[in-house]
């Protein structure tokens, strides 16, 4: 059986962060298209990421400490889904695996790195 990766997803987990320039490495040798949670990887030269934004996050973190602070009980806030996503694209590293990436999907991209 001739069997061989098509595609790579990554999560920020530690141990995939802590290997990340290894599995990007890895990734182009192969040329295999992979999309990751975090901003950090694309900017690493992983072709892309796709996730929340963090400056969001810890913007919105800051207003649930501030209503802490001012008297609010944890347990009585609501869990809330983070609101901002950010897709970007690295047509270096597209162009270095041999991708093409539609131009539908680079106007959609908040972020293209040249």
């Amino acid at each position: 059986m001739d069997e061989h990766l098509d595609t790579l997803i990554t999560e920020a987990t530690p141990l995939a962060t802590f290997h990340r320039n290894r599995i990007l490495e890895l990734a182009k040798q192969y040329r295999i298209p992979a999309i990751h949670s975090d901003q950090e990887w694309a900017e690493a030269g992983g072709l892309s990421s796709y996730g929340a934004n963090r400056a969001d996050l810890f913007r919105r973190t800051a207003v649930y400490v501030d209503k802490i602070l001012k008297g609010a009980k944890p347990a009585d806030l609501p869990v809330e889904q983070p609101r901002k996503f950010e897709l970007i694209i690295n047509l270096k590293t597209a162009k270095q695996i041999g991708l093409i990436i539609p131009p539908n999907v680079l106007a959609r991209a908040d972020k293209v790195i040249r």
